[in-house]
């Protein structure tokens, strides 16, 4: 009897499984197909790219336009979660938004796809209510409160991330061979004092130490 109880419970178990399987691989076709910059594709070529059948597809999403917008979202709520993280433990809102910067800007290399959906859809990177902006702007907020930041204007400082997130992505994937960790520093520099930060502070907050970028790739798997 207990055996046919257990029975009965994994089978609805591996039957979500499978359908949890399915749903990532459309996400992940689809990601990849946003990264290129090709939306224009009919399902069956979004289908064959994640290896599951055109019926497959309907049972998860009604359009692949509502397949390519749970994709972007879940891109940036991925890069947003790996950015709370990496950035816990921080007292110092200045520090802990200059260490989710400098990491991001690393991460463009380490995962080019993702950063490159995040790249082809710089609008929901800098308005979404999920993902990197929102957590840029407690980190602003956060600041400003402290009086570490001189910031009369969040919207705008949020727009100027973005803006140089977006502006240094570009950078990394049109020039290979330039060194990401110390482009993406100086750029982190340059918004802090913007933000009101002290040179030498700024200087001292952009070189404090970060995770190691192996311990990261284990982390996202």
């Amino acid at each position: 009897m207990a055996d046919k109880t257990l029975a009965g419970k994994s089978a609805p178990r591996r039957i979500d499984q499978r359908r949890a399987r399915t749903r990532s691989a459309l996400v992940c076709a689809a990601q990849r197909l946003l990264a290129e910059g090709r939306t224009d594709v009919p399902v069956l070529e979004i289908t064959e790219l994640a290896d599951i059948g055109v019926g497959s597809f309907y049972n998860h999403f009604d359009s692949k336009e509502e397949l390519f917008r749970v994709a972007v979202e879940e891109a940036l709520e991925w890069w947003g979660d790996l950015m709370d993280r990496l950035t816990t433990g921080f007292d110092d809102p200045a520090v802990a938004y200059a260490q989710s910067f400098r990491m991001t800007g690393r991460l463009h290399r380490r995962h080019q796809e993702l950063s490159k959906v995040l790249l082809n859809h710089g609008l929901e990177l800098a308005h979404a209510d999920r993902g990197l902006a929102p957590r840029a702007l407690k980190d602003i907020r956060a600041a400003v409160d402290a009086r570490r930041f001189e910031v009369a204007d969040l919207d705008l400082a949020l727009a100027v991330t973005a803006g140089a997130t977006l502006a240094l992505a570009a950078l990394l994937h049109a020039q290979p061979d330039r060194d990401d960790g110390k482009s993406t520093d100086r750029v982190a520099l340059g918004l802090l004092q913007q933000f009101g930060v002290p040179a030498d502070e700024a200087e001292r907050i952009c070189s404090l130490a970060l995770p190691d970028l192996d311990l990261v790739d284990t982390m996202t798997g």
